[in-house]
């Protein structure tokens, strides 16, 4: 790794740490309820008791930027866990059972490849329940992330099942007698783990973009809640300078730290 990627690699650290603490802290930062409505100064400009102005209803933009990026930082991993277990379950069986259960996995791991990610999820948004509380469309909206986003990690997984099943350390293990359940956890699930890790680090950044777009189309984190995406519908409305910019380029730099971190380094590649 060069002395670049390794400043690069710091600054992104050093940013994602900035974006938690403020996640955790959101509130003693801001000193502010998000929700809260200061009635006599809606659509306030920036100013030194509004760093970023208020909107429309009059709610400082800073608590509710901080709290949005609690929001959208914690529970996008959590979204890739269920994403990463569900391909691990689905990839996992086809690769090592193979015959008919892995042709028809393999079917509908590339039908659902074959569908165009976001329109998928915006479909199956309007499918379920628009006017729910606050908190269910937290839910729901990460859940739905979460519940169709297996299919790419799924197909990497299965592959990675399929090469490892006649391995030789896998033989060996089962001539000496270990079988079931416990030939996957003790010998075939540690040597799995990159691969998982490798899954679950990807979908994150993925997730993050995913719930801004549905935000931005408002299927996503629904009023009073604030999230990235519902922040950047602040730009629809005014085309010069909003401070709904800064969310944007927040989000951005978000998501570039998420990349440059969570993936795997090519320190170990032989040049």
């Amino acid at each position: 790794m060069t002395r670049a990627s390794l400043r690069v690699r710091r600054l992104a650290w050093i940013f994602l740490a900035l974006l938690f603490v403020a996640a955790l802290f959101w509130d003693r930062l801001a000193g502010v309820s998000y929700a809260h409505q200061f009635r006599d100064f809606p659509g306030a400009p920036v100013s030194w008791r509004f760093p970023l102005g208020t909107d429309a209803l009059g709610r400082d933009r800073l608590a509710r930027l901080l709290a949005a990026t609690r929001i959208s930082l914690l529970l996008a991993p959590a979204a890739a866990v269920f994403s990463t277990a569900l391909a691990t379950l689905a990839g996992g069986l086809a690769g090592y059972c193979g015959g008919w259960l892995d042709r028809v996995a393999t079917r509908v791991i590339d039908l659902m490849l074959s569908l165009p990610w976001i329109f998928l999820l915006i479909a199956a948004r309007a499918l379920l329940p628009l006017n729910v509380s606050p908190s269910a469309s937290v839910l729901i909206t990460f859940a739905l992330l979460g519940a169709l986003g297996w299919a790419a990690p799924a197909r990497v997984i299965r592959a990675g099942v399929r090469d490892m099943r006649n391995s030789d350390f896998l033989l060996q293990a089962r001539a000496c007698g270990c079988r079931g359940f416990r030939l996957l956890l003790r010998q075939m699930a540690p040597n799995l783990k990159p691969v998982l890790l490798a899954q679950f680090r990807t979908s994150i950044p993925l997730f993050i973009l995913s719930e801004a777009n549905l935000g931005l189309l408002g299927l996503g984190v629904s009023d009073p809640l604030p999230s990235w995406g519902n922040l950047l519908r602040e730009l629809e409305t005014d085309l010069a300078f909003n401070p709904g910019i800064v969310a944007c380029l927040v989000l951005m730099l978000g998501v570039m730290g998420c990349f440059k971190l969570l993936l795997p380094s090519n320190s170990g590649q032989r040049s």
